[in-house]
């Protein structure tokens, strides 16, 4: 049981109430106290349950951080909150920013070699023997490992020339443009299976240009994960400090 009579209440929050503020339907609000998304709530003689404006707010807490960094973390992030000191759980939620951070910090560096490649499109001469590279080489202008190469080569993403009769790996100037894409791909986030229906576009007119409007969209992303987990701050610090009073601010002890 769930409801109470209806009418206007003063105090406790019927579940009817919780799912009007939170914006949650009635059934969403019981699987979510069910997962410890917000604590259990307050039970009369008779069975009915009874919030408070902290599970309000715990709910609101939730739709930010499953925005910013997806529902199924959200959930398991949750319940932690509840139980952790105050320092634990700052710190669990100012890593959600750093992480976001790292990922805009990938995704512009996606960006900036995206934009190097186009530069070069089509600004290049005959190739010279000396313009190809080893897999050795090409490793360490990445700043990879010859092996993350090999792999990339397993999975159909690039396919170098093999010379000599030890068939060793020969790296022209559109393999290597392919590497600097594949890197700048992955290093944005994206897996495999995205990064070859990407590089399948490049032999169209725009393909590069539909590559490029993928970062960009994914930096789109990040800022409106970005926004929401900011828009979250003020419920997920209710969470936080919910019956715990929060660290005193050493530095700045004595300001009056």
């Amino acid at each position: 049981m769930d409801e109470q009579p209806s009418g206007r209440h003063q105090g406790p929050l019927r579940t009817v109430d919780v799912a009007r503020e939170s914006g949650y339907s009635l059934q969403q609000v019981r699987d979510l106290e069910r997962l410890g998304v917000i604590p259990p709530a307050a039970r009369s003689a008779n069975g009915y349950r009874s919030y408070t404006q902290v599970h309000v707010r715990a709910l609101r807490a939730y739709r930010g951080l499953a925005a910013a960094v997806g529902p199924v973390e959200a959930r398991r992030m949750l319940p932690g909150l509840w139980t952790a000191t105050v320092t634990e759980a700052a710190a669990a939620v100012g890593a959600l920013h750093v992480r976001l951070a790292r990922e805009r910090e990938e995704a512009l560096r996606a960006q900036e070699a995206l934009d190097a490649v186009r530069a070069e499109t089509g600004t290049a001469g005959v190739e010279r023997d000396g313009d190809a590279m080893t897999i050795t080489e090409l490793a360490g202008a990445l700043g990879l490992r010859p092996s993350t190469l090999r792999f990339w080569e397993q999975e159909g993403l690039l396919a170098p020339e093999r010379v000599t009769s030890l068939r060793a790996r020969r790296y022209g100037l559109p393999d290597i443009g392919a590497a600097r894409i594949v890197a700048a791909l992955r290093s944005a986030g994206y897996g495999v299976p995205a990064v070859r229906e990407l590089l399948g576009t490049l032999h169209r007119p725009a393909g590069l240009e539909e590559t490029q409007r993928v970062v960009r969209t994914r930096l789109d992303g990040i800022a409106a994960r970005t926004v929401a987990l900011l828009r979250a701050g003020s419920d997920v610090a209710a969470v936080v400090t919910t019956g715990r009073e929060p660290p005193p601010d050493s530095g700045r002890a004595g300001v009056v």
